[in-house]
């Protein structure tokens, strides 16, 4: 279950129609009142705040949700039209995953909520460790020969994917939609240069990330 709590009617239908079309659950809310009090019926997966607000605004609630133990690492991505560097920061720094400013476009979104969603789920896997590899999503840590290693967000997606389903070939069609959250209309070569990339950073154990041929990729036996 997806909440988006949004003051505009037009937008907020559109949102909720848009990820009920996308295969989720979503409640709209025009009041912070009314979310608060659907809040204590039910905790969803992930939050949409828009900012400017009736009653209370959106900074407040997300820091009120950082407090609370039920909502604390909650996946929350602000939705606003206010879209200055300084909005952003405070917004991010009051404990905000994603910040979005409007206008937006829907499948940008899409892809937003599920690279959010994904790396809450991703924060509940402790670690992996293969050979001379060592990761850990809780900490946002990826080392090899315990040295760290920095990647950048997709390349670190895309080993916690692999990682995740160990053993298992994704074909470039599974990565492309779960890395990069909707269908990718571009090359699926974007793949193979992001692999490329990431078995270079990985070093010694860049030859853990296998190419099966006219298939796709897998790490682990």
């Amino acid at each position: 279950m997806i909440y988006l709590v949004e003051d505009d009617e037009s937008i907020r239908e559109l949102v909720v129609y848009t990820l009920k079309s996308q295969g989720m659950e979503a409640k709209g809310f025009e009041r912070p009142s009314q979310f608060w009090k659907e809040l204590d019926k039910e905790i969803p997966s992930l939050i949409l705040l828009d900012v400017m607000l009736p009653e209370e605004d959106g900074i407040s609630i997300l820091k009120k949700l950082r407090t609370r133990p039920d909502t604390r690492k909650l996946p929350i991505i602000m939705l606003t039209a206010k879209g200055s560097e300084y909005d952003v920061v405070m917004g991010l720094d009051s404990g905000a995953d994603d910040y979005i400013p409007k206008p937006f476009r829907m499948m940008e979104l899409i892809s937003r909520i599920k690279a959010a969603l994904r790396r809450a789920e991703d924060k509940g896997a402790e670690e992996y460790r293969l050979e001379n590899l060592y990761v850990s999503p809780m900490k946002h840590v990826v080392m090899v020969d315990q040295e760290p290693v920095s990647l950048t967000l997709k390349e670190y997606e895309m080993l916690c994917l692999l990682l995740k389903n160990s053993g298992m070939v994704l074909s470039r069609t599974q990565l492309l939609n779960q890395i990069w959250g909707y269908e990718f209309d571009g090359e699926s070569r974007t793949v193979d240069v992001h692999i490329r990339t990431l078995r270079q950073k990985l070093g010694s154990a860049g030859d853990l990330i296998e190419t099966v041929r006219g298939v796709g990729y897998k790490i682990g036996k």
